[in-house]
């Protein structure tokens, strides 16, 4: 029997969030502009997160964290901001069956930029992996 890591649950259940955004966010596009469709979404996350932190007691007061911290973090926040921007305008203009496999080019696209900027491994098998990623993509959208 195969045990999965901690940080492999939360990666499946990711996935399994990310499917069921795909689907939701389709349905939910239909009669809005995309944009203030991102807009809900990013409100609702917001509020979903502030629970959680506030349950968990995990608030930390913003002005402990480091300006390096605070840099990244505002980096991803504008980086998600634009990729869920582009995801919702896709969903309104495309099918999901196609939006979703090209959005997973990321997968391959974080492999790449990990291996570059942060030194991760890229064997063999990465590279295996990521061009089977790209593969797929290509094949459900073409």
């Amino acid at each position: 029997m195969v045990m999965l890591r901690s940080w492999q649950l939360f990666a499946l259940g990711s996935a399994f969030f990310a499917a069921l955004t795909a689907i939701f966010g389709k349905l939910g596009v239909a009669q809005v502009n995309s944009n203030m469709a991102t807009l809900i979404r990013t409100v609702i996350i917001f509020g979903v997160t502030l629970a959680i932190v506030g349950t968990r007691g995990e608030w930390q007061r913003p002005t402990s964290l480091s300006a390096n911290t605070w840099a990244f973090l505002v980096l991803s926040g504008v980086a998600t901001g634009l990729s869920w921007l582009c995801y919702f305008r896709a969903l309104q203009l495309g099918p999901v069956s196609g939006v979703a496999p090209l959005d997973k080019l990321s997968v391959a696209m974080a492999m790449l930029i990990g291996w570059v900027v942060l030194g991760e491994p890229f064997s063999l098998k990465e590279a295996l992996g990521g061009a089977l990623i790209v593969a797929g993509a290509l094949v459900l959208v073409l």
